[in-house]
């Protein structure tokens, strides 16, 4: 199958529109002095280029380190030849990609004048990494299965990776501004977007975990996409809480 500038172009597009949109929807969630769009797309970038590369090389080297360990664990899940990538995507993936992310959150802290403003930048962080580690998912699919596979691989982490990403670095965002703000540590928030990132990934493997079950890639497929959803919801209800309770305690 030929590869034209036009397949390249809607590649592009798929990937990084819907996380372009969700960041205008997460921005404007905030309705008093919401963040510039240039300190946005730079941290959108961030999570795009930058903390692609460090989760790459981070996944690479703790698999490594800890593969056999991480095999016994998921004994519990039953014999699977894909123990590695299970356990890459469940428990090494959260732990390195929220990390990598937080990263970008922690060089704006500066310009975190109020609580909500980490979880936006770490929204904006998590849907850079989602539009190019979509690229990455998609693009394979493309080629490996064709427009089709394509379109339906799109779709769905459209509706769901991509608000993953976004609520669970907001959530890491949200300690980060804490802990700038008021002192508090960040580490409970980050294992909290650890373990939403984790338990998403974990309902999102139930077809290779339970392969002989039928149903068990649908029903965890939906129960990933409550995790995602419900994530996003829960986020952008408690950016206007604290916009809110921001603008009515007279720091705007």
């Amino acid at each position: 199958m030929s590869f034209t500038i036009v397949d390249a172009i809607i590649l592009l597009l798929a990937a990084f529109v819907p996380s372009f949109i969700y960041l205008i929807w997460i921005r404007n969630t905030e309705r008093f002095a919401p963040e510039p769009y240039g300190r946005l797309l730079r941290i959108f970038a961030y999570g795009a280029i930058v903390s692609i590369v460090i989760a790459i090389v981070g996944e690479l080297i703790a698999t490594k380190l800890f593969n056999a360990n991480i095999q016994r664990f998921y004994d519990v899940f039953g014999k699977n030849p894909n123990l590695t990538s299970l356990a890459l995507a469940i428990v090494i993936a959260p732990l390195v990609e929220e990390l990598a992310k937080s990263i970008g959150v922690f060089r704006l802290r500066r310009f975190m004048s109020d609580i909500e403003d980490g979880m936006i930048y770490g929204a904006a962080a998590g849907l850079g990494f989602a539009a190019t580690e979509n690229l990455l998912y998609e693009g394979s699919a493309f080629f490996i299965g064709g427009p089709g596979a394509f379109v339906q691989t799109a779709v769905v982490r459209s509706l769901s990776s991509a608000l993953l990403h976004a609520s669970a670095s907001a959530v890491v965002g949200l300690g980060i501004a804490r802990g700038f703000r008021k002192g508090k540590s960040w580490i409970p928030y980050y294992f909290g977007g650890v373990l939403m990132h984790g338990s998403f990934n974990l309902f999102a493997s139930f077809g290779d975990i339970y392969s002989t079950q039928a149903g068990a890639a649908f029903i965890g497929l939906m129960a990933a996409f409550m995790i995602a959803i419900g994530g996003i919801s829960i986020v952008r209800r408690k950016i206007r809480a604290l916009d809110i309770q921001s603008a009515r305690s007279g720091r705007r």
